[in-house]
């Protein structure tokens, strides 16, 4: 018997598809000025990197903001496709949560944040995200709590 016989709906998974977001610029934003690009995204997650260089604190590491905005802009990114998806083209979608923990440090290179899905709503949506060096090191764990917003009325 199948979920739907059952009353149940049937789970959905997402799909992974192509960025096709004209209006997505990273430019004069706080991820433009990081040096971060987006590398794929979907309502099922996505990859981000950013450079280590410029975005460190005095002690010459990479700074745990940086990690945590490229976590939360990455998931932003995801829920966005989810967002429109839901709610039409207009959609956007914000972080309202971001829990972060530092596991080790880096001092050169790039990093990459790679985010799934854990939970799709119709208004609230959660990821994890793992920010790595390019050596595949753990350096931060981070889960990001996102709001789609459907599109106002002027």
């Amino acid at each position: 018997m199948t979920s739907a016989k059952r009353g149940r709906r049937a789970k959905r998974t997402p799909s992974r598809q192509e960025i096709s977001l004209p209006d997505l610029t990273l430019t004069g934003t706080l991820c433009g000025a990081l040096g971060m690009e987006i590398v794929e995204a979907s309502a099922a997650g996505g990859i981000a990197t950013m450079p280590v260089q410029g975005n460190t604190q005095p002690a010459g590491i990479l700074h745990g903001g940086a990690s945590i905005a490229l976590a939360e802009t990455i998931a932003s990114v995801c829920a966005l496709f989810h967002a429109r998806a839901q709610h039409g083209p207009e959609a956007q979608a914000v972080g309202v949560n971001v829990t972060a923990t530092h596991h080790r440090s880096v001092r050169n290179g790039d990093v990459t944040a790679m985010c799934r899905v854990q939970h799709l709503g119709a208004q609230l949506q959660t990821y994890l995200v793992e920010v790595r060096d390019r050596r595949g090191h753990l350096l931060c764990t981070a889960t990001v709590s996102t709001m789609a917003m459907p599109p106002r009325g002027n």
